[in-house]
């Protein structure tokens, strides 16, 4: 136990010594350090959840699909007024001349219109057959008669408000989408049919509308039919008007698209900044104390616990603490190991110094020759206790490593039992196998170590058995294990050692063996063994009705697949 006693000491020495963080540790607390509120996974979760937010937004808030059908319905309204004007026209704003042909009174269809535009608010133009302007609703009388033009004035200025900039903001947005390539409006001095390609239509007897826009950006809506007498085309009608209602139609829809984005992207941001606190605040702290054991593994031993969350994170700790846990009694299982392996040496070490020392000062050859023979069985002693020694420290990285497979228990023990019954060195000790009940017997593991358990099992209970006794080797199957019995006709284990035999250096032997034959790691490694493989090893005495001993039974557990 001195060994444990030091190597604690000098572990504290040097967590108490060493003042100065290594560089490592300064630079991993300065990384943790500079993550603020929005940490790096807590922005892509922002950026990932607007992102999408945004390319639906965009999406709505081009309505070009929306747009159209407004201009689709203004069109098709334009052209009913302009068939409805065409027709009364037809019937009353004619006159005949002299060689019997019929022509466009400008006067009669000026009064006209002048009355007709002012619910609808239209702009109403006449063509003649030759496409000469007879009429227009912006003047207050035919245009061969002179005329007064009526135009509109533009709206007064409003003063630079909230409405304002929010307007400016909004024409800010709106120059982001793609523009309509719509052809420009243009108006001569001298208007000629000529100018509008649906009126040059429309004195051909087909219907047709226009899409333009005027130098301010103004959407300009057209729409021409053919003016006819007794199905002679003596002129054209032609109505426009501008698009500002659609514009605000459009507006109204994308203000409200406006609004309901910017409540959803508050919602969304907050929602995302709460949700990755939800994943960065206890990752944190699960890092921060992972950085804890790292820095000092003896002194932490546990991370936070997140018990009350039923998710991914909440598994995370509690593998953490499970792993965290292993962690710790492996280093435990080290230590004690080391303690314990250097307790052990130090018996055969102490007990060669003393005969070598001893030898030095002898003078008689028959007592050197003792102990020559002392020292020799003491090398043989530390070389078997280094051989099992490396074994143990190796079992679990090689478990670890090895690949496992199905393996047919009773064929191992049946060729096994084969083995001692041939090998003739057990004198006439006798070693049976049977099956108790139906198989398969299959398992799954490493058969090199398997072999092992099952053999030092075997070898123990002939070396326990007496000179004429037997050993009796059963295999079965309870539900989901397979149960392995190895049982011998010795004097049975100390019920106050069933437990203490599967310690490290723990012996129990007979007798008649010789000091130092075996190293009391045999059932220790075989406990290590079988629990690797997900089984359990217990030892108990078998007696009889009276409760008399009748010898010792080993019972091997192992998960059947």
């Amino acid at each position: 136990m001195a060994l444990r006693l030091n190597l604690s000491r000098e572990d504290k020495g040097r967590l108490s010594t060493d003042k100065e963080v290594p560089d490592p540790v300064l630079a991993e607390s300065a990384r943790l350090g500079r993550r603020g509120f929005l940490s790096p996974l807590t922005c892509r979760i922002l950026v990932v959840n607007v992102l999408a937010l945004a390319i639906l937004f965009a999406g709505l808030l081009y309505l070009g699909r929306y747009e159209q059908n407004l201009i689709d319905s203004e069109i098709q309204a334009l052209t009913t007024q302009g068939e409805i004007f065409a027709e009364a026209l037809a019937e009353g704003a004619y006159g005949t001349r002299a060689d019997g042909s019929t022509e466009l009174e400008g006067a009669i269809a000026s009064t006209m219109l002048r009355r007709w535009v002012t619910p609808t608010k239209n702009r109403i133009r006449l063509f003649d057959q030759d496409g000469t302007l007879v009429a227009d609703s912006r003047t207050s009388l035919g245009l061969r008669g002179g005329s007064i033009i009526v135009s509109e004035l533009p709206p007064p200025d409003t003063p630079d408000n909230f409405g304002g900039i929010f307007d400016r903001i909004y024409q800010k947005i709106i120059g982001w989408l793609p523009a309509r390539q719509l052809p420009l409006y243009e108006e001569q001095a001298d208007q000629r049919a000529a100018d509008y390609g649906e009126v040059s239509r429309a004195l051909e007897g087909e219907p047709a509308s226009a899409v333009r826009l005027d130098d301010s950006g103004r959407l300009i809506i057209s729409a021409a039919v053919p003016l006819q007498r007794f199905k002679q085309v003596i002129g054209a009608v032609f109505v426009a008007r501008d698009g500002q209602m659609i514009n605000e139609a459009v507006r109204s829809v994308r203000f409200d698209i406006l609004t309901i984005f910017g409540a959803a992207l508050f919602v969304t941001v907050l929602l995302s900044i709460y949700l990755g606190s939800t994943i960065v605040r206890p990752l944190r702290r699960l890092a921060a104390a992972a950085d804890k054991i790292r820095i000092a593994p003896g002194q932490v031993r546990s991370i936070p616990e997140f018990a009350g969350r039923n998710d991914e994170i909440g598994d995370l700790a509690a593998d953490l603490n499970a792993m965290t846990d292993a962690l710790s009694h492996r280093f435990d299982a080290i230590e004690s190991f080391a303690a314990d392996v250097a307790h052990e040496l130090k018996n055969p070490l102490t007990s060669l110094r003393s005969a070598v020392e001893t030898a030095s000062r002898l003078k008689d050859i028959d007592q050197q020759q003792r102990l020559m023979d002392v020292i020799q069985d003491d090398v043989q002693r530390l070389d078997r206790l280094i051989s099992d020694i490396s074994d143990a420290s190796r079992l679990d990285a090689e478990l670890s490593r090895d690949e496992s497979e199905k393996l047919d228990l009773s064929k191992i023990l049946a060729a096994l039992v084969e083995v001692h019954s041939t090998a003739g060195s057990h004198g006439e000790r006798q070693v049976i196998f049977e099956q108790t009940t139906k198989g398969p017997f299959v398992v799954l593991g490493n058969e090199g170590r398997i072999v092992q358990v099952l053999q030092n099992l075997i070898s123990n209970a002939f070396s326990f058995s007496p000179p004429t006794g037997r050993v009796m080797v059963q295999i079965s199957r309870d539900r989901d294990w397979i149960i392995a019995f190895v049982e011998d006709e010795g004097p049975g284990i100390p019920p106050s050692s069933l437990e203490k035999i599967f310690d490290r250096f723990y012996s129990e032997r007979p007798e008649n063996e010789q000091f130092g034959t075996h190293s009391g790691l045999g059932l220790s490694i075989s406990r290590q063994i079988v629990a690797a493989h997900g089984g359990i090893i217990e030892a108990e005495n078998r007696t009889d009705t009276s409760g008399q001993v009748l010898g010792a039974r080993f019972i091997v557990k192992l998960p059947n697949p």
